[in-house]
């Protein structure tokens, strides 16, 4: 590692193979946290490169705790966090809304490293009890139209670089990398990222690999559509700026994103969208977010029809009734 790190504060990348071959001995716990801690802080200093982020991915996969679904059309929604937007659940509460419409969803996420509250987060302040047990993951799918996949269970990295990433509270590579490893390898994916260059190389890792993705960030720095700003969409279709306006929305205030100042606080807003008591702004960035989801997995679907499936999904309570199943499922 300490000549690694030289190489690194000498400005120089690594390459693919020197990449995964550091994250296989952080897999292996063969750093200390001091180690780990400067290899992290490099990349707030400088820009990850494609061999870095696909190296990194390389070792992740390879060691990861393989999951087959295949036979399912599903897809994975998720950000990259480290935005500093504090947001609610948004993606979570996207899982439960598009599962409403009677779509599947496998979600790979983890604790809150630099924000109040992760997916994990506010589905452990429901009860969820996470589970690497395929056969009742696979029941979750079936039955609530949702299984989680919490990410240490499947990633020995993840696990190992915890407590580091907690106490830095600063987004690292990790945030990076966690989209890019969910342990089934699924075919489709909503994924919000924090800023362009990352859009782009998220774009490009998704067509080497086949993954039939949809990239989104919104211009003001939030790592999904916050409809706070013209937002950025890239797929194999190619690149496309939207606004809030041309989608049929107000723009959103950003303090009406807030994920307040506690776990608590973000699970009440969770609670409070699929009970379809949540404020305009938080219920609409929800649909539009499901209804990027829902356009991911069923191009021939209109987005204007996908906006009208994902707002029914909130309003007939099905939703709702995704969470509460899924929550007997993982209790």
């Amino acid at each position: 590692m300490k000549d690694l790190l030289y190489k690194m504060f000498e400005h120089k990348s690594l390459s693919r193979n020197e990449a995964r071959d550091v994250l296989l001995n952080i897999a292996d716990g063969r750093y200390n946290e001091s180690q780990l801690s400067a290899f992290m802080t490099v990349y707030l200093m400088r820009s990850i490169t494609l061999d870095e982020l696909i190296g990194f991915r390389d070792a992740l996969i390879e060691r990861r705790r393989p999951l087959d679904f295949d036979d399912v059309k599903s897809i994975d929604i998720v950000g990259t966090g480290g935005d500093g937007k504090n947001t609610f659940n948004i993606s979570t509460a996207t899982c439960f809304v598009v599962a409403g419409t009677g779509r599947k969803v496998i979600k790979h996420g983890n604790y809150g490293a630099s924000s109040i509250s992760g997916a994990s987060n506010v589905l452990e302040q429901h009860g969820v009890k996470f589970t690497s047990d395929p056969d009742r993951l696979r029941k979750s799918l079936d039955e609530s139209g949702v299984c989680y996949l919490h990410a240490p269970f499947f990633s020995p990295a993840l696990k190992s670089v915890g407590p580091v990433r907690k106490s830095l509270g600063v987004r690292t590579f990790f945030n990076m990398l966690g989209p890019l490893v969910n342990p089934t390898l699924p075919k489709h994916q909503l994924l919000g990222v924090y800023n362009l260059k990352l859009l782009r190389l998220y774009n490009y890792i998704a067509q080497l690999e086949g993954i039939n993705c949809t990239v989104v960030h919104s211009l003001d720095g939030y790592d999904e559509i916050s409809l706070t700003s013209p937002f950025k969409v890239a797929s194999s279709q190619g690149e496309r700026i939207y606004t809030p306006e041309s989608l049929g929305w107000s723009r959103i205030a950003q303090k009406e994103l807030s994920g307040g100042n506690s776990i608590e606080d973000a699970a009440k807003i969770f609670d409070n969208v699929l009970h379809n008591t949540a404020t305009e702004a938080q219920l609409n960035c929800v649909i539009a977010n499901a209804a990027f989801a829902i356009v991911t997995l069923e191009p021939e679907i209109e987005l204007n029809d996908a906006i009208e499936q994902a707002t029914d999904s909130i309003k007939s309570g099905r939703a709702l009734s995704a969470f509460e199943r899924f929550v007997q499922l993982n209790n």
